[in-house]
């Protein structure tokens, strides 16, 4: 029978964390029909044996397990995982799970009442950080987007603006934007397939209650993939889906980023860069900023201004939360509309 709700738990070395995780399964409070899909991704420790000793109590609770997996010298990625453990399971919604993250008892049924009601949407859901104080900053960013900014804020180094672990969609809407790139270690591949969800239309709404514990640690697969991947998938996707509607647009940042943006934009889009604009007086008396390694002929000269006598849209390549409160005051003073006259990059 085709369960109501897939588990999809991809496997790589997770002995450490498996039984908290697998346990947490078992304590789902939905009463409907629920499958755990396993993919062992060559692990090399207990893994397996662990996985075969819940196998009997999750089925002995009315929980399908069904169990995939390889043992390759190599593991061949997440997002082989991914799709291996989803292509051999049934059920109509697919709710992703990470090996070392626990789910809260309610998870699986809050999302998928909210799924019901948004069935071209991936829902998210707030999270609790382990070890707490690990990332505060990245941690806050997850619980408190607006419903909007969950759209507008894309764009960031954050990454996806609900984070994967925490995935819950339709089957039917995850196979019109899937799969998961399969090019393993070193490639985003939930940053890849969230950005075709949005490319295809896709919503993302996130339950506003805590449901996953979600755990950091120096072995964590999110740890293998460069800042220089993301930061190319990011430029390139910023010309694709923002830019377009601008005819002109200023870069909130004439410093080390602002900088390394507008030289990252490909000759076209750099045209469109009328202005830097900043707080610093001493990058504002510069007066301008000059791209020495351009190949046109003159060297392109960009004004810098003052963030008030600089005109929007504005693409923002300062980082939140780390000013006290300073920058958020400036942004807020102007009475701009997120999406429409900024967006955030940084």
């Amino acid at each position: 029978m085709r369960a109501q709700v897939s588990v999809i738990l991809p496997v790589h070395n997770a002995e450490p964390w498996l039984d908290e995780c697998l346990g947490s399964v078992l304590q789902q409070d939905f009463e409907g029909s629920m499958e755990l899909s396993v993919f062992n991704d060559a692990s090399k420790d207990k893994s397996m044996a662990i996985i075969e000793k819940w196998k009997v109590k999750l089925e002995g609770s009315g929980i399908l397990v069904v169990i995939g997996g390889h043992d390759s010298p190599s593991p061949k990625g997440v997002g082989y995982s991914k799709n291996q453990a989803i292509a051999q399971s049934s059920g109509s919604y697919l709710c992703f799970l990470d090996s070392d993250d626990v789910m809260m008892p309610q998870r699986v049924r809050l999302q998928l009442e909210a799924a019901v009601g948004h069935p071209t949407s991936i829902i998210g859901c707030q999270v609790r950080r382990e070890p707490p104080d690990s990332t505060e900053r990245y941690t806050r960013w997850i619980n408190q987007l607006a419903p909007e900014q969950l759209l507008t804020q894309v764009f960031t180094s954050n990454g996806p603006t609900v984070v994967m672990p925490t995935w819950f969609c339709s089957r039917a809407w995850f196979s019109h934007v899937g799969p998961f790139d399969e090019g393993g270690q070193g490639v985003p591949e939930d940053l890849l397939l969230f950005y075709n969800h949005l490319r295809k239309g896709g919503g993302v709404r996130r339950v506003d209650q805590s449901l996953l514990l979600y755990r950091y640690h120096p072995s964590a697969a999110t740890h293998s993939v460069l800042e220089a991947t993301i930061w190319t998938h990011r430029v390139r996707f910023l010309e694709e889906r923002a830019l377009p509607h601008w005819a002109t647009f200023t870069i909130w940042n004439a410093g080390k980023q602002g900088r390394r943006l507008y030289r990252s934009l490909t000759a076209g889009a750099r045209q469109k860069v009328v202005a830097f604009c900043d707080v610093d007086e001493n990058k504002i008396k510069k007066g301008f900023y000059c791209y020495e390694d351009s190949q046109e002929r003159p060297k392109p000269r960009v004004p810098i201004l003052h963030f008030r006598a600089a005109r929007p849209p504005f693409v923002i390549c300062v980082k939140l939360d780390l000013t006290g409160g300073a920058f958020e005051d400036n942004l807020r003073s102007l009475h701009l509309q997120e999406g429409r006259d900024f967006l955030h990059f940084s």
